[in-house]
């Protein structure tokens, strides 16, 4: 990323694209809790924060996007998340807990 403007950085892309990220959108935001939900026209993901050893958290943000960029996405991460493996190693997920009134036994 280069400065721009004052409080504007500028991302590069490969196809020539420049996309400017104000300082405010640049800090990011920490989320671990990630909920996606679908309809027929769209996906909406949100990202949230849940506190540590509390069951309440906070919608930090939300992200809505057609079926074709989700489906972008997906490939997109897929690809990072390669990467990163190849680099560092694998990224082990935690067990799933289980169901409420689901089978405990596998």
């Amino acid at each position: 990323m280069a400065d721009d403007k004052k409080g504007e950085q500028k991302i590069n892309l490969p196809q020539g694209l420049q996309l400017r990220v104000d300082d405010e959108i640049s800090q990011g935001i920490y989320s671990n809790m990630q909920v996606v939900g679908a309809n027929e026209t769209e996906f909406i993901l949100d990202f949230a924060y849940l506190q540590p050893n509390q069951m309440r958290g906070k919608v930090r943000s939300r992200v809505i996007m057609s079926p074709k960029h989700a489906k972008g996405l997906l490939r997109l991460l897929n690809q990072r998340v390669k990467d990163y493996e190849a680099r560092f190693g694998p990224i082990v997920l935690p067990a799933p807990p289980p169901k409420p009134g689901g089978n405990l036994i596998n």
